[in-house]
C-alpha cells in the first residue's frame, strides 16, 4: 500500500496586459463592440469613436498594471494497492499480481490583471453614467497616464480551476510453459480497466465573455477503457557453433474505448546472439495512442504567437512584391487597395479540443546491437558496452494542430481553401484569429540512430572512473499535414519550428564522467545541440554546449541509503540561442535551457 500527496505553489508571469477594442482586435467578445463617448474626459477626438465606423481598433499594453501575474496551488494525491503471489502449474513457477490506483488532481490559478469588459464599457461611455464607484478610463494618454483608481475599477482577479480524477485496475499472471532447446517459453496476460475524468471551470466573468481574452467556457469529459494483453516469449536455440541464444517474442493487445471502439495491436521481435558478447535484435511494433481527456474535450482558448502574416504591404510582406500572393490574400479578406500594411508581431491562435479526435496509430521498425565483451569484465575495467539501434517510426492519424504560420503561409502562397478557411480577418485585412483547434493530422515519419557506449572502471588506488556517452542522429523528421488536394508534408530536420516551439537537430549528445571514492561521487555532464535554422525567420540558432556538475555524500553508517546531492546545471552560464518565432521570451524553452544557472540541493533516503 502506497499514498502520496504533493502540494504545489508556483508562480509565473508575462508581460504587460494587452488591451485592445473594436472589430479588429478579434477578442470575440464584448470588447470588439466598445465605443468611447465623446464626453469621457480623456477622448482628445470631440466625437464618439464607434467600432466599425470611425475606428477599426485601439490598443494599449497596461504598463502601469505591471506584468501579469499567475499563481497556481496544485494539489495532487494517489492511493496504490497491491497483491501478488506465486504457484505452481506446469511444473514451473507461476506469479499473480492486482493492484488498484486511485489519482485525483485539483488545481487552481489565481490571475492578477485582467480587466472587466462590462465596467470598462462604463469607463469609456458617456460621462452621465460613469457614478458612483466607475471611473473614467485613460485610453489615450501615454504611460503614466493610467491611475491606480482606473485600474482598480476594471480590474478583477481571475480564479480559474481544473480537476482531473483517474481509476486503475490491473490484474497479471505470467510463467512458464515447458521447455525448448533454448529455455522454458513464458507467457504473461493482463488486464487493465481504467477511467479517467477532467473538468475546467473557468472564472464567471470569463464564462460571460466579460475578460480581456475570447470566452472560456466550462468543460468536462471523462472516458473509460478495457483491455487485455498477452505475451510470448520463446528461447529457441542455445549454445550452438553461431548461436549462442536465439529468442522469438511477440505481444497482442485488445483494447475498448468507450469514446471510439475496439482496437488491436500487435508486435514481435528476434534476438540473437552469435556469440556470448554480442546481441542483435530486431523488434516491429504497432502501437496506438487514444486522444487525453484534455484533447478531447478541452475547453477553447487564444493565446498570441509571434507570426508572420505574408499579406500585409509591410517590410518583410509578400503582397506587393508577389502577384500570386496578392490575389490569394485579396481571395482571403485583404483589400485590395494594399492598406493593410501591420508589421510582424503577435497574431491571435485559438487552440482547444476536439470531441471527434481519432486515435494515434503507430508502426516502428527497429533494428540495433550491443556488444559488451567478457575481457572488459574484471581487471582495469569492471563493464565496457556499446548500444547502436536504427529506428523507423511512422505514425498515422497523429493528434496536433496545424501550425498557425503554416496555415497563414500555404493560404498566401498556394490557396488552399482549407487553411484559408482557418484564417479569419476583419475588414481592414488584419487577422482576427486563426484556427490551431487538434485535429488528425496526416501523420509524422521519422527515422535515426541512437548510440551508447559505457565504460566502467575497476577499483583504482584513486577510485572508481565511468564515462557514459549518448547520441542521436536524427536522418528524417517529417509531418503530413492536410490540405484541400490530398496532404502537403514539410520536413523538419535541422530546423526550429517556432510556435508551437520545437527544434530537430541533426544531432544532440551528452556526456557524463564519473569518480567516485568511499562516500563521495562527483560527475561532470556535457549536454551538445547541434545548429538549426529558424523556418519562419531568417535566422541561425547556433551549437549549444551545456555543462553541469553535481557532487554526492552516501554516509557507510546508514548503508549509504542517505544521500546528500548538491549541483548545479548550465554552470557555464550559456544562453539560450535567439528564436523570433518560439511562443515566449524569444527562445526554445523545450529544447533549450532557460537563462541562468540552476542550482539545487537534494537529500533523500532509500528504503
Amino acid at each position: 500500500m502506497k499514498a502520496v500527496y504533493n502540494r504545489r505553489n508556483s508562480q509565473n508571469q508575462a508581460a504587460f496586459l494587452p488591451l485592445g477594442i473594436g472589430p479588429d482586435v478579434g477578442n470575440g467578445n464584448m470588447l470588439d463592440t466598445l465605443s468611447v463617448d465623446a464626453t469621457n474626459p480623456f477622448n482628445p477626438f470631440g466625437v464618439t469613436l464607434v467600432p466599425g465606423q470611425n475606428y477599426t481598433a485601439i490598443f494599449r499594453r497596461l504598463v502601469e498594471a505591471g506584468q501579469r501575474t499567475y499563481s497556481q496551488q496544485v494539489d495532487t494525491m494517489s492511493l496504490t494497492g497491491t497483491l501478488d503471489g506465486k504457484f505452481q502449474m506446469f511444473g514451473h513457477n507461476w506469479y499473480w499480481d492486482a493492484s488498484a490506483v486511485i489519482g485525483y488532481n485539483d488545481a487552481k490559478q489565481l490571475f492578477t490583471g485582467n480587466i472587466n469588459a462590462a465596467r470598462l464599457a462604463r469607463a469609456i461611455g458617456p460621462i452621465s453614467q460613469c457614478t458612483g464607484e466607475c471611473v473614467p478610463f485613460n485610453f489615450f494618454g501615454g504611460v503614466g497616464s493610467i491611475t491606480p483608481a482606473m485600474l482598480g475599477y476594471i480590474g478583477f482577479d481571475e480564479r480559474d480551476r481544473s480537476r482531473q480524477k483517474l481509476n486503475d485496475y490491473t490484474a497479471n499472471v505470467s510463467g512458464e510453459l515447458f521447455d525448448l532447446p533454448g529455455g522454458p517459453v513464458g507467457i504473461a496476460i493482463g488486464y487493465e480497466h481504467r477511467y479517467q475524468f477532467g473538468s475546467f471551470t473557468p472564472d464567471p466573468i470569463i464564462q460571460a465573455g466579460l475578460g480581456a481574452d475570447i470566452p472560456a467556457q466550462a468543460a468536462s469529459g471523462k472516458f473509460n477503457v478495457d483491455e487485455v494483453y498477452g505475451e510470448i516469449r520463446l528461447p529457441l536455440l542455445r549454445d550452438i557453433p553461431g548461436i549462442a541464444s536465439l529468442e522469438l517474442n511477440g505481444a497482442v493487445r485488445h483494447s475498448n474505448y468507450s469514446t471510439f471502439g475496439g482496437n488491436t495491436t500487435l508486435s514481435g521481435g528476434a534476438l540473437w546472439k552469435p556469440v556470448s558478447d554480442l546481441l542483435l535484435r530486431a523488434q516491429y511494433a504497432e502501437s496506438l495512442r487514444a486522444p487525453s481527456i484534455g484533447e478531447l474535450f478541452g475547453a477553447q482558448s487564444r493565446f498570441d504567437a509571434s507570426i508572420d502574416d505574408p499579406c500585409t504591404s509591410a517590410a518583410g510582406g509578400l503582397f506587393q512584391s508577389n502577384p500570386t500572393v496578392r490575389a490569394n490574400c485579396v481571395a482571403n479578406g485583404v483589400p485590395a487597395s494594399g492598406s493593410y500594411a501591420e508589421p510582424s508581431g503577435q497574431l491571435p491562435v485559438l487552440t482547444g479540443g476536439n470531441s471527434e479526435l481519432r486515435p494515434e496509430t503507430a508502426r516502428t521498425l527497429l533494428f540495433g546491437g550491443v556488444y559488451s565483451p567478457s575481457w572488459a569484465r574484471g581487471g582495469t575495467l569492471s563493464a565496457l558496452s556499446l548500444e547502436v539501434d536504427y529506428y523507423d517510426i511512422k505514425v498515422d492519424d497523429s493528434i496536433a494542430s496545424i501550425p498557425a504560420q503554416v496555415l497563414l503561409s500555404r493560404c498566401a502562397q498556394t490557396g488552399d481553401a482549407l487553411s484559408c478557411a482557418a484564417v479569419r480577418r476583419a475588414p481592414s485585412g488584419i487577422v482576427t484569429a486563426i484556427n490551431g483547434l487538434l485535429l488528425n493530422t496526416g501523420g509524422i515519419r521519422t527515422k535515426g540512430i541512437d548510440a551508447t557506449l559505457t565504460v566502467r572502471s575497476g577499483e583504482t588506488g584513486a577510485g572508481r572512473f565511468g564515462l557514459y556517452v549518448s547520441g542521436n542522429y536524427l536522418l528524417k523528421y517529417s509531418e503530413r499535414t492536410p490540405a484541400t488536394d490530398g496532404f502537403v508534408t514539410t520536413d523538419y530536420v535541422g530546423t526550429e519550428r517556432g510556435s508551437p516551439d520545437q527544434t530537430y537537430p541533426h544531432f544532440k549528445g551528452l556526456g557524463t564522467i564519473d569518480w567516485s571514492v568511499g562516500p563521495v561521487t562527483a560527475s561532470v555532464t556535457g549536454r551538445y545541440i547541434d545548429n538549426v535554422d529558424e523556418i519562419a525567420a531568417e535566422n541561425a540558432l547556433k551549437s549549444r554546449l551545456y555543462g553541469d556538475v553535481q557532487l554526492q555524500f552516501r554516509p557507510a553508517w546508514l548503508d549509504s541509503k542517505l544521500a546528500l546531492t548538491f549541483g548545479v546545471n548550465n554552470v557555464f552560464d550559456k544562453d539560450p540561442p535567439a528564436c523570433f518565432s518560439c511562443s515566449l521570451n524569444n527562445f526554445d524553452p523545450t529544447t533549450y535551457d532557460i537563462p541562468g544557472r540552476f542550482g539545487y540541493l537534494r537529500l533523500s533516503y532509500g528504503l
